[in-house]
């Protein structure tokens, strides 16, 4: 037995997230489908993570098991050849059989943007924030994060994961340097909740309006309660930027 992971990137607009869904298209099911095709047998994947309706993806990991070697330079360019044009497959590459795509990930990195103004380019890709933020006061919240491990108040209700505890890693917004109108909160921990991200980009962007306090802010996480929390934040402007693995779990 062989486990080969699978890097790829992908625009959500037209997915219903990662995970396999009944009666919806996933980005998950599409690459199972296109590699059971080229292996000529049915053949699953495992991703890193989840991402919901729409969230984009500069950088996936999957990994799937074959019986047999594969010529993994080969299989990426077929791949290429018969997935859609909004997924695509940087490279494959095989790894030792404990390896696991989501478990032995050290960390995940996600950006979230917002636009200050209109640009016809951003509009798939970023927020259009139609009210005046204090950046500095949001990145002084984001600065809490990293005073706690237990994010349940940004957690999806009714999900079976087994702890809300999370390592934050990196957390903070920053303009960009090409376009004074887009700016970029970057998020890095171990491990995150079911829609974590939007929920915390959402709460930030209520301390920005100036309506949520610093202590309101800390008082929401201590309270556990995703109720107490803002409102997600759109999908469309978050994108997963990478995931972190140890180099001894990969053969070659």
């Amino acid at each position: 037995m062989h486990r080969f992971f699978i890097y790829l990137s992908y625009d959500g607009e037209n997915y219903h997230g990662w995970q396999l869904q009944p009666n919806a298209v996933t980005v998950q099911q599409r690459l199972q489908e296109c590699l059971s095709i080229l292996l000529r047998c049915p053949t699953s994947v495992v991703g890193a993570g989840r991402t919901d309706a729409g969230v984009h993806a500069k950088l996936m990991v999957a990994h799937f098991n074959s019986e047999s070697e594969i010529d993994s330079g080969l299989l990426a360019h077929k791949l290429n050849q018969i997935l859609p044009p909004d997924i695509a497959i940087f490279k494959i590459r095989e790894a030792t059989l404990d390896a696991h795509a989501r478990f032995s990930a050290r960390s995940r990195t996600y950006k979230y943007y917002i636009s200050t103004a209109k640009q016809p380019f951003y509009r798939q890709y970023a927020w259009r924030n139609y009210f005046p933020l204090n950046y500095e006061l949001m990145n002084e919240a984001a600065k809490i994060l990293f005073e706690y491990d237990d994010f349940t108040s940004f957690a999806r209700l009714h999900t079976d994961v087994k702890t809300n505890i999370c390592h934050m890693m990196q957390a903070h917004w920053e303009r960009s340097t090409e376009d004074g109108t887009l700016w970029i909160f970057t998020i890095q921990a171990d491990r995150f909740l079911r829609n974590m991200v939007r929920a915390i980009v959402g709460t930030l962007v209520e301390v920005g309006r100036e309506k949520l306090s610093l202590d309101g802010f800390r008082r929401i996480i201590e309270q556990k309660d995703r109720c107490k929390a803002g409102g997600s934040a759109p999908g469309y402007a978050l994108f997963l930027e990478d995931i972190e693995y140890n180099d001894d779990l990969f053969i070659k």
